[in-house]
C-alpha cells in the first residue's frame, strides 16, 4: 500500500497509520536522514495516547513509552550502531521480541534479528513537505 501525504496531515496519517498496524508488534522504518521516520513515529505515538515527552532516540537508542491501556511502546534509533552485536548489548532484540509495540529506525543493520512478520515501512521525500509512505508485511 502507498500513502503521499503533507507533513502538515500527520496527525491524520498517523491515525491511518494506527489502523494500518493491527496487531502488528514490529515495525521496521526505512528512509534517509529527513525523511519523517521519528516524525511519523511521534505522531504515532500521540495517538496512541502517549503523554510522555517524545523524542528521537539516537543517543540513547531505546526509548520506551507508556500508550493506551498500559501498553508499552518502544522507539529504536539505530543510526549509531556499528553492527548488530552493538544492539544486542544494548537491549534491542529483547525490545523485539517482548510481545509489545515496536518501532525501528534504520532496521537494515539488525536485519537478521528481525521476526518473520515484520511490517516494513519505506518513506521518501517526494517534495520539500510532501512524502511517500509504502507498507508491506514480510512473510
Amino acid at each position: 500500500m502507498e500513502l503521499i501525504f503533507n507533513l502538515g496531515q500527520i496527525e491524520t496519517i498517523a491515525k491511518e497509520f494506527i489502523g494500518i498496524l493491527r496487531d502488528q508488534k514490529v515495525v521496521a522504518i526505512h528512509g534517509n536522514i529527513g525523511a519523517g521516520k521519528t516524525t511519523l513515529i511521534h505522531a504515532v505515538c500521540v495517538a496512541l495516547g502517549v503523554t510522555e515527552n517524545i523524542s528521537s532516540p539516537t543517543f540513547s537508542i531505546i526509548h520506551q513509552y507508556g500508550g493506551m491501556h498500559e501498553r508499552t511502546i518502544y522507539h529504536i534509533d539505530l543510526y549509531r550502531l556499528k553492527d548488530e552485536q552493538e544492539a544486542i548489548n544494548a537491549g534491542v532484540e529483547d525490545c523485539i521480541y517482548s510481545g509489545d509495540l515496536c518501532f525501528i529506525e534504520w532496521p537494515e543493520k539488525i536485519s537478521s534479528l528481525l521476526p518473520p512478520g515484520v511490517m516494513h515501512v519505506y518513506l521518501e521525500t517526494v517534495q520539500e513537505e510532501n512524502r511517500k509512505l509504502i507498507y508491506k508485511v514480510e512473510s
